[in-house]
């Protein structure tokens, strides 16, 4: 039952960021990519700050470092992503950012010096060719150099996952000092980049963005980083990753039910070698770390 809440979690953080490409893209045609994650990050650091006043969590010395490292290196995953994603198509980016199933295992494996069994590679690559198929459903178009910041966002994000494994492991962090911290040193260094673009977005958005922005950071940053810093606590970057890797998934059912998307036979048949290939992978990486720990 705790394995099972661990893998709620992480999925209800994948489908919400799955819908967060839809509502980003909007908002990065009315205001600057700085401008919206400054405001963004801001307020879901007040939102944070008003759940700190209730529970007066203490601050630790690990909270405020961790905190400020997780900020920076979110900074970058965000920025980059964002960027990329107002370059490329929604299908391509879907795709790229995937290759973050690929490049944990890996960077986990070489941190650890303990490599996962090849079935889990295997089930990793599957998952891939899920993808392919799924984000493919449309028709992949030429690549760009949007394409190529979201290959960057997806190292960046590989990164930043197994660095909150390893990091936070045996340590005591209390999830909402730290999360409060990380949207704290975005939105000051998104403010510190544009400024005038963060006030210009702030004062210009209608009835709509604010919705768009109420969603972002809410459940987006809010929710989602609290969830993810806690779930990552209680299992493996490898299986964070790979559960978090239905992302695309989640991003296409936005795609069809708000943005009016419709995949075809094959999208559909990507969707279900990518759920048949994040079960097999969860199940192996299970019984690898309970014989590791053995």
């Amino acid at each position: 039952m705790k394995s099972s809440r661990v893998d709620l979690t992480l999925l209800s953080v994948a489908a919400v960021w799955g819908g967060s490409y839809l509502a980003a893209r909007e908002l990065t045609k009315v205001s600057s990519i700085a401008g919206l994650l400054s405001v963004r990050f801001t307020l879901a650091a007040l939102v944070m700050f008003a759940i700190w006043l209730i529970k007066r969590e203490r601050f630790s010395k690990t909270d405020v470092l961790l905190g400020t490292v997780f900020g920076l290196t979110q900074a970058s995953i965000m920025w980059v992503e964002t960027w990329g994603l107002s370059i490329t198509t929604a299908t391509n980016a879907g795709l790229i950012i995937s290759l973050t199933i690929v490049f944990t295992p890996i960077l986990e494996s070489a941190w650890k010096r303990s490599w996962l069994p090849r079935s889990y590679f295997v089930a990793t690559v599957v998952g891939l060719v899920g993808l392919a198929l799924l984000v493919g459903g449309n028709g992949i178009k030429a690549p760009n150099f949007g394409d190529f910041l979201m290959l960057l966002a997806a190292l960046f994000r590989t990164f930043h996952v197994t660095a909150q494994g390893r990091l936070t492991a045996n340590r005591k962090v209390s999830s909402l000092n730290a999360i409060m911290l990380q949207c704290l040193v975005c939105g000051v260094v998104y403010f510190a980049a544009d400024a005038p673009g963060t006030i210009a977005a702030a004062t210009s958005y209608g009835p709509k963005e604010w919705l768009l922005m109420a969603y972002l950071v809410l459940l987006c940053s809010a929710f989602a980083f609290a969830a993810q810093l806690w779930a990552i606590k209680k299992t493996s970057a490898s299986r964070a990753s790979l559960l978090l890797s239905t992302e695309p998934i989640w991003a296409v059912v936005v795609a069809a039910v708000v943005g009016g998307e419709l995949l075809g036979p094959i999208g559909y048949l990507g969707g279900a070698v990518i759920i048949g290939a994040s079960y097999f992978g969860q199940r192996i990486e299970r019984q690898h770390r309970e014989q590791t720990a053995a």
